[in-house]
């Protein structure tokens, strides 16, 4: 009879311990990634954070607090700070605009049964895997005004030519299009969503005499607005953060006209050494992201619809 507590306190003394080890364990296995996200991530962060105070630029030995005088500078005296701004939030605004719908139509096209389904699926989603410098390579030479395919075609209509990202007039709206060739992602998130539309939610909008249209705008985009929100979201943080176009294609001109923000914080950090004053220009892009992403956020409670809400 004595033995029976006494068994008891073993067997909890062993799942203690069992639990200790498994904890221990469980530590050991997420350390690299606990370090890699401090080393590789937040270290750098602080340091730019530090960094944006003084006027640090790399070649010189020295390095000097210097307060707020890199954000007094940017504000009113650089130029290039307000022109890349303006032409970010252009480009942002025109490419998550037009991918977004592109998306959804292609998703709409891949959700229809056909024939040859999954290669047009295939089809629609090669340009993601596609390098980023092979593809702005590859529209290099469709944007070339004089041998280019996009010119060939127009002149095959009969149509008069464009000067594409040679020309400060059309360098964004052709790199829009760019962005557009690349939309497959976001039509794959479209598609998962359209494959999750309740058929009965569609038949009852058959039933009260609907037409297509009415299952698109009372069914489909309704359920449909969380994914429609999500891209909204990571398409304008993406479009913020533009640097390959301007890197690889256009050198951010002509005359500005694709000086893309984070190019100008590669100009000033890698071309002309500051890097204080590129850490500064780093936080407050950083800042203009938070207060966009906040106000979709806000503006999205008036029209995202979540199934499980109340």
């Amino acid at each position: 009879m004595k033995l029976e507590p006494l068994k008891q306190r073993l067997l909890t003394k062993k799942r203690m311990n069992f639990s200790k080890k498994e904890k221990v364990f469980g530590y050991l296995f997420t350390l690299p990634a606990i370090l890699g996200l401090l080393l590789w991530t937040l270290g750098p962060i602080l340091a730019s954070l530090i960094l944006s105070f003084t006027d640090y630029q790399v070649i010189s030995p020295g390095i000097n607090w210097i307060g707020f005088e890199n954000y007094f500078t940017i504000f009113r005296e650089d130029l290039y700070f307000k022109q890349s701004l303006v032409v970010t939030l252009y480009f942002a605004i025109a490419s998550t605009a037009a991918t977004l719908a592109a998306a959804l139509c292609i998703a709409l096209l891949m959700n229809m049964k056909v024939k040859g389904q999954g290669i047009w699926r295939t089809l629609y989603y090669l340009p993601v895997l596609v390098p980023a410098v092979a593809a702005n390579i590859l529209w290099m030479w469709l944007f070339n005004p004089e041998f280019g395919m996009l010119n060939g075609i127009l002149r095959f209509f009969g149509l008069p030519g464009s000067m594409w990202i040679y020309d400060a007039a059309t360098v964004i709206p052709s790199l829009v299009l760019l962005s557009v060739w690349g939309c497959g992602g976001a039509a794959l998130i479209f598609l998962a969503g359209l494959q999750d539309i309740p058929k009965d939610q569609l038949e009852a909008v058959e039933l009260d005499g609907g037409n297509t249209w009415h299952k698109f705008r009372f069914v489909t985009i309704p359920t449909l607005s969380p994914i429609i929100f999500f891209n909204l979201i990571m398409g304008l943080i993406g479009a913020f953060q533009t640097f390959n176009q301007a890197y690889i294609m256009t050198n951010g001109g002509p005359n500005n006209a694709s000086l893309f923000y984070v190019y100008l914080i590669y100009r000033e950090a890698f071309v002309n050494s500051r890097m204080g004053y590129a850490s500064a220009l780093a936080w407050i892009l950083f800042i203009v992201v938070m207060i966009f992403t906040l106000v979709i956020f806000r503006w999205g409670k008036g029209w995202v619809f979540y199934g499980g809400a109340k």
